[in-house]
């Protein structure tokens, strides 16, 4: 199928202009947050991405919520390796609460930083069961006194989990796609948060970082992103793009 994609587009080098370009662009015209381009991207995302969600595997908030701490500079696969067995060996969260975070270690080692990670679940779940009645919160607020949970976590439970729509979850496929895509000129997560939270509708919060994670996974990877097959490429300006029909805006990238 890639065979055919190339086919139907010649292949290019990325233009010499193009590396060079001003952040602005040569079409004074040009605005990355105006609302056409914003909705035109939106609309290739659904088209792209309909109905997906955390790839994090889970039957409850809690569940969840360990899920996400561990998934921290780690892959969802390797997560979805561990939790399993995780689960059945720890069933609740008062289980968990049981455990020293020394107990805890080996189970999750796998996923890198384990003993931080351990420290962060088993805090968790004392807190959540001395503090919230056993349940994981809802409210931003109180999640966010958690050991381990920073905003990133806390709108991985809100809007998978519970549907709210508090922010939108800035993963490093959010962080890097969301530059590229010149959607923010940000660094630092929670500016970038803001900023997507000011252009993006509130209704599409949640689907959209969904939507960005998995574009991020299977075609607008770090090094060398597949853009010959993408169907954002001719909406996308990023300095580093791999192959281009339009120009590249030197200061869009990750």
């Amino acid at each position: 199928m890639k065979a055919n994609n190339k086919s139907a587009r010649p292949s290019q080098r990325v233009p010499e202009r193009g590396r060079a370009a001003s952040a602005k662009g040569s079409t004074p015209s040009y605005s990355a947050l105006a609302p056409r381009r914003i909705a035109e991207i939106l609309k290739r995302l659904d088209q792209l991405y309909p109905g997906v969600t955390c790839a994090l595997t889970h039957s409850s908030a809690w569940e969840l919520l360990v899920a996400t701490i561990l998934s921290a500079q780690s892959t969802d696969v390797n997560v979805n390796r561990v939790t399993p067995e995780l689960f059945r060996k720890y069933p609740t969260v008062e289980a968990f609460a049981a455990l020293t975070p020394e107990q805890l270690q080996p189970d999750v080692r796998s996923t890198g930083f384990f003993r931080n990670k351990s420290k962060s679940v088993v805090g968790a779940a004392k807190k959540i069961v001395a503090e919230f009645g056993g349940q994981v919160p809802d409210d931003m607020e109180e999640l966010l006194t958690l050991p381990g949970v920073a905003r990133k976590t806390a709108n991985v439970v809100l809007g998978t989990w519970f549907k709210k729509a508090e922010g939108v979850v800035v993963d490093t496929h959010v962080h890097r796609i969301s530059r590229r895509l010149e959607l923010t000129t940000q660094d630092d997560p929670q500016k970038i948060e803001q900023d997507l939270m000011k252009i993006i509708p509130r209704e599409k919060w949640i689907l959209f970082s969904h939507q960005i994670i998995w574009h991020g996974r299977k075609l607008c990877i770090s090094r060398k992103p597949k853009c010959v097959d993408c169907p954002l490429e001719n909406l996308c300006h990023a300095a580093d793009k791999t192959w281009s029909t339009v120009e590249l805006h030197k200061n869009a990238k990750a």
